[in-house]
């Protein structure tokens, strides 16, 4: 079985063992997913969820977060971790959003990646979440479970392994299939447990299984 081949047969079985599956992050606003993003790093998605309830709360508009003062925001997303240069990073990103883009984010990936704490799984969040176009998402859970299942070979740097992703993975599918490996990487195919293989829907064709 090729890589590309494996690939498709995953995705035809996560769509049908997570068919809602989408962005776990709550927003309305293009902007808002950027906010969240930055501060789901190392934090789980259901705290910043909570989080930013507050800090929309007191600061409701792309203007009025670039206005606001870092050590304001800083107070509001610490329980986040790291709340010093999240705080600082949001605070700019809100500030180049508006004097640079009108107060709207940028659908363009090199655009994004400008922006003050936007890398390329945030830029692809974006990207596929926000504006519907292309985009592969290598968080940890998709460098494990891509690893495990065989699609890609040892590779750990997200960059990499969004590339290899990227010529064995329909472009109009990467979104939706990273999301759905957030899913099975919580569920079954989990980091911190041994696997529960026995009940995966990828057991007979995962590598990690022994299928070649």
């Amino acid at each position: 079985m090729t890589k590309k081949q494996r690939a498709l047969q995953v995705i035809e079985r996560l769509k049908k063992e997570y068919p809602s599956a989408g962005c776990t992050l709550d927003y309305d606003q293009a902007w808002k997913l950027l906010v969240s993003v930055r501060l789901a790093a190392q934090c789980t998605d259901a705290r910043v969820n909570v989080v930013v309830e507050g800090l929309y709360e007191k600061y409701p508009t792309v203007e009025a977060l670039a206005e606001a003062d870092v050590d304001e925001i800083e107070k509001i997303v610490r329980p986040c971790g790291l709340g010093r240069s999240k705080a600082r990073d949001i605070s700019g990103c809100m500030k180049m959003i508006r004097d640079e883009y009108e107060g709207k984010v940028p659908d363009d990936f090199d655009a994004l990646m400008k922006l003050p704490g936007v890398g390329r799984k945030s830029a692809n969040l974006i990207m596929g979440d926000v504006f519907g176009k292309p985009a592969i998402v290598t968080d940890t859970h998709c460098i494990r479970l891509v690893n495990r299942i065989g699609l890609v070979d040892g590779i750990k740097e997200p960059k990499k392994v969004e590339m290899a992703l990227w010529k064995i993975i329909p472009p109009q599918e990467g979104s939706d299939f990273c999301h759905r490996l957030v899913f099975h990487g919580r569920d079954v195919c989990t980091a911190r447990t041994k696997p529960y293989c026995e009940k995966c829907c990828l057991a007979d064709i995962c590598k990690k299984n022994g299928v070649s």
